[in-house]
């Protein structure tokens, strides 16, 4: 593949994870306009959330017996289709139950949709680039933070929260052109000999590094999305951020990571995968810290901590992602990239029900702050220092290209 072709095949990946990321995360910071306006409390907002992820985790799981049978493209294609209906359903809800069904169809097509892109990835680039490609593709989230989700507030908060799922669904028809037109169709992978889904979980459990690979991505999860859906609750509750101040958090973190996560990729490519990840993972332990312990704060030093958090947590997820798709054959990476997503999803929405079963409120003054959000953090400092020692059992295995037609 020439070099334009790819620059274009990732561009168009990071594009695509863009709404598919402005998508999941912009539910978070409309928490307290969705408690509000719904009349919902803080479980029922975590179960928002978690249903996302945990519908996502569910077709991820169904999705990896066949996802290795088809051209990669149309599975992408298709996949966004789905992904596209989903979100325009999310703006047409009009209370709590039809928005939590709208989230299910939505999760069900969104979560596979990172996987797959990871796996197109790690089909056309080489081990010694990936990590690098990747942190292109993932700076995504960073472009999410700066523009998707102060876009989404904003019009969230000018109209009402319908508004951002409606303005992203029109934003993903463009996207949907250009899958159609710069990815290549992949069938390097395919066999004529079609694995049955008993034969699929054999080939992937029985091999001892792919428990690792998955048990890294869980311990990681279980850590980072037990925080990531409170952030805003906190810091509209506890820390004195307004709702429309709430899109300073992210457009910080994310021009500060859309600059670091690059620069992570780069670097884990010249001094090694796990020497990065395990530096960010101890680093991260001080802005989690920080950022679950906050109390009343003055905007400028809480975006500094934020800022931080962002940076830390994200440097994480560049060199997981080249790691765990570097510990699987390339013919089954497919299936495997998809069920790890499988269990992150699934484990993102258990952390999250989780948390919101710590959490909990309390009323002082006539004020409602949320109590026991430290707890949360203490937990996710000790799952991100875990993290290093599974990270360092992880093993390499030969990579190879898969043909591009």
């Amino acid at each position: 593949m020439s070099s334009k072709k790819e620059n274009w095949l990732l561009l168009t990946l990071a594009l695509l994870q863009f709404t598919n990321i402005v998508d999941f995360m912009i539910i978070m910071p409309l928490g307290k306009m969705l408690m509000r306006t719904l009349q919902i409390n803080t479980q029922e907002f975590g179960l928002i959330v978690s249903s996302y992820t945990f519908s996502a985790g569910i077709s991820g799981f169904l999705a990896m017996f066949y996802i290795d049978w088809f051209d990669r493209k149309a599975v992408l294609r298709n996949i966004y289709t789905g992904f596209l209906i989903g979100t325009l359903l999310c703006g047409l809800a009009n209370n709590y139950e039809m928005l939590l069904a709208a989230r299910i169809l939505t999760g069900a097509f969104g979560g596979v949709l990172g996987a797959l892109s990871l796996s197109i990835v790690s089909d056309v680039i080489p081990l010694e680039r990936r990590a690098s490609a990747m942190g292109k593709v993932m700076a995504a989230f960073s472009a999410a933070s700066v523009l998707g989700v102060p876009m989404g507030i904003f019009l969230a908060n000018y109209w009402d929260w319908h508004f951002p799922f409606f303005f992203l669904a029109a934003l993903g028809l463009p996207v949907w052109i250009l899958i159609v037109k710069n990815i290549p169709n992949l069938t390097g992978h395919l066999t004529e000999r079609k694995n049955k889904p008993l034969q699929t979980l054999r080939g992937i459990f029985e091999v001892r590094n792919h428990w690792k690979a998955l048990f890294f991505g869980f311990i990681l999860m279980l850590g980072h999305f037990s925080i990531i859906p409170f952030i805003s609750p906190y810091m509209v509750s506890n820390v004195g951020f307004s709702e429309k101040q709430l899109t300073w958090i992210y457009f910080v973190g994310g021009l500060l990571t859309l600059f670091t996560s690059p620069l992570v990729g780069k670097l884990a490519d010249k001094y090694g995968r796990f020497q990065m990840y395990a530096v960010f993972a101890a680093i991260c332990c001080l802005p989690i810290f920080l950022i679950t312990n906050l109390g009343p704060t003055p905007i400028w030093q809480a975006l500094i901590v934020s800022g931080l958090f962002f940076i830390a947590t994200g440097g994480r997820m560049v060199p997981m992602q080249a790691m765990v798709s570097a510990a699987v054959n390339p013919k089954i990476r497919g299936s495997f990239m998809t069920l790890n997503a499988s269990v992150q999803q699934l484990t993102a929405g258990l952390a999250s029900l989780i948390a919101s079963q710590v959490i909990s409120e309390k009323v002082v003054d006539g004020h409602v702050y949320l109590v026991h959000y430290d707890w949360v953090g203490y937990g996710a400092i000790i799952f991100s220092l875990l993290g290093i020692g599974v990270a360092s059992q992880l093993k390499t295995v030969p990579q190879t290209i898969v043909q591009v037609e």
